[in-house]
């Protein structure tokens, strides 16, 4: 038996989220196409007959701009500390001025002695030939243990990079019961995935402003759930562009959240959205810790 725990880290939008959900086959972490939609540390457990691996999804590797960017960073280095194997993922399309900050973003990684797998994201995205040169300046960044070129979408080459990853994990037992797939209670999932919704509807500054908060999360005798959730904002302006006009953009996410949450749940939901205010919520270390950002 082995197993283990691996770190999944890059940069924003590289698909570490979606790598983890497609190993794990089921939606454990939300993914859109916002930088750092991750903000905490998510665990997903893979598992088989002879192998368990833990994989822990984390924030992008960026320069944090306020408290929460802060605890990201934290998230990031207490994610990486007493792991088996790291996976760095790099968008295979990657310009030409962007290799810097990668350089940047593994200078980090160089202070330990984990094996690191280079996983190169989107390869269904790109022509074959072009995925060559990119492969080469990438091996010239850092001397990685292994490179595996995925789609993490398709779920192309999954198989290569279990395989690989097997390779570095020590004997050992099972962490998690056979049938664990991730340690997120169910109201954090819920919460989760209502942001998601919020993340994918909005413009590109407000979505970064916003957190959610289950505020009742009960189950009926019939086997339906009744929930009420709170979308903080950071600005009053913002309160009226989420809701929309005639409450019709809140609707959508509540909409498109639900049928999510059904699916998470298997069973019937009652959703209310609530929009509230709490100015410049992301440097205030007490509401981050109330909301879970520890």
């Amino acid at each position: 038996m082995k197993s283990g725990f691996i770190a999944i880290t890059g940069r924003p939008n590289a698909g570490k989220s979606t790598l983890l959900n497609k190993i794990i086959g089921e939606k454990v972490a939300i993914v859109s196409n916002k930088p750092q939609t991750t903000r905490t540390k998510i665990l997903g457990v893979h598992t088989e007959d002879d192998c368990q691996m833990v994989l822990i999804d984390t924030p992008g590797i960026h320069k944090p701009k306020n408290k929460l960017g802060q605890r990201m960073e934290k998230y990031i280095y207490t994610a990486t500390q007493d792991i088996d194997v790291m996976l760095y993922i790099v968008d295979c399309n990657i310009y030409d001025n962007e290799y810097e900050s990668e350089r940047k973003a593994l200078e980090g990684l160089k202070k330990s002695d984990v094996p690191v797998i280079l996983v190169v994201n989107k390869i269904d995205t790109v022509p074959k030939l072009s995925l060559l040169p990119v492969l080469d300046k990438l091996k010239s960044l850092y001397d990685f243990s292994g490179i595996v070129p995925v789609s993490a979408q398709k779920g192309n080459n999954m198989g290569e990079l279990l395989k690989e990853i097997r390779k570095f994990l020590p004997e050992g037992p099972k962490f998690f019961p056979d049938d664990t797939i991730t340690d997120q209670p169910e109201r954090q999932i819920v919460a989760e995935l209502i942001r998601e919704k919020a993340l994918r509807l909005l413009n590109q500054e407000i979505p970064h402003g916003i957190a959610v908060e289950i505020e009742k999360m009960k189950r009926r005798d019939n086997g339906t759930y009744e929930i009420l959730a709170a979308i903080y904002c950071e600005r009053e302006s913002h309160k009226g562009i989420i809701i929309g006009k005639g409450g019709e953009k809140l609707k959508q996410i509540g909409s498109r959240a639900r049928a999510d949450i059904e699916r998470f749940l298997d069973s019937k939901v009652y959703l209310e959205l609530w929009v509230k205010v709490n100015e410049d919520w992301r440097n205030k270390e007490s509401f981050m810790n109330t909301m879970g950002f520890e």
